[in-house]
């Protein structure tokens, strides 16, 4: 697995999950089981009881609206490591979580086009 980062140039966290909009896309390739690499946009990093997740939408197919979801582990160095989501009550409760971030997105996106039309 290979990661290509691009950095925000507006805020002060190294991850750049700050949300602030002037960065490029974060952009990692993943590897499948089967061995294909499949280049995806992070959509979100977050968490759900003590564990962190992430949110992959595969750039070749980003009209179908697939997304990958794995657990995601920060290792001291940097480095990271996507994991299997194990259970079936770990992957709904990780879904749940993530629905509500795209709820909450949409609701983001509703307001900011109410205040454009207002100006």
């Amino acid at each position: 697995m290979s990661e290509d980062k691009e950095q925000c140039g507006g805020c002060q966290d190294d991850e750049c999950g700050c949300g602030c909009g002037d960065h490029e896309e974060e952009i990692l390739t993943i590897t499948l089981e089967d061995g294909t690499e499949v280049e995806c946009a992070v959509i979100a990093l977050f968490p759900v009881g003590d564990k962190e997740y992430i949110a992959l939408l595969p750039l070749a197919n980003e009209e179908d609206g697939e997304v990958f979801l794995y657990g995601y582990a920060e290792e001291e160095d940097g480095s990271f490591e996507l994991l299997s989501i194990e259970s079936d009550e770990e992957y709904e409760a990780v879904t749940q979580a993530f629905d509500e971030i795209l709820d909450e997105a949409e609701l983001d996106e509703l307001f900011d086009d109410e205040q454009e039309e207002e100006e």
